[in-house]
């Protein structure tokens, strides 16, 4: 599992981009032990940034007792999650040789969630971002 990809991943799915300490090692832990999908789909997206270093670059910054994702990390993090374009063949073949399929292929799109489980996972966002707001004006 390659570490930084999975921090970008972590928090870009959290409101405002900002988890707290204990909610990133919550998240790491259990994509750790998820199995080899997640390491192998990691190890993709890192091969596409070689030197990935998300503080030093900036994509993500520490503040509050957590970790928060920057515009910049958001953009190399979709940059990653692109896929490459097709190589081009060496020799293309005329289109009435080829086969229907490969003229017009269709673009997929991405899998949807269930709308249940988005739901409740905007909830459990929206219940944290009020628990760091209420955290944060009893600081003050």
């Amino acid at each position: 599992m390659n570490f930084q990809v999975t921090v970008l991943k972590i928090l870009v799915s959290y409101p405002d981009g900002f988890a707290v300490m204990e909610d990133l090692k919550r998240d790491m832990a259990i994509l750790a032990t998820s199995g080899r999908d997640w390491a192998d789909r990691t190890k993709r997206l890192a091969a596409r940034v070689p030197d990935l270093d998300i503080f030093s670059q900036g994509l993500v910054e520490r503040i509050s007792g957590g970790w928060q994702i920057t515009a910049k990390g958001r953009a190399v993090l979709e940059f990653m999650e692109t896929r490459p374009a097709a190589p081009e063949p060496l020799q293309a073949p005329l289109a009435e040789e080829a086969p229907a399929e490969l003229v017009a292929a269709p673009q997929i799109p991405p899998l949807r969630q269930p709308v249940d489980r988005a739901k409740r996972r905007r909830e459990r966002r929206e219940r944290r971002r009020e628990a760091r707001e209420r955290a944060r004006a009893n600081a003050s």
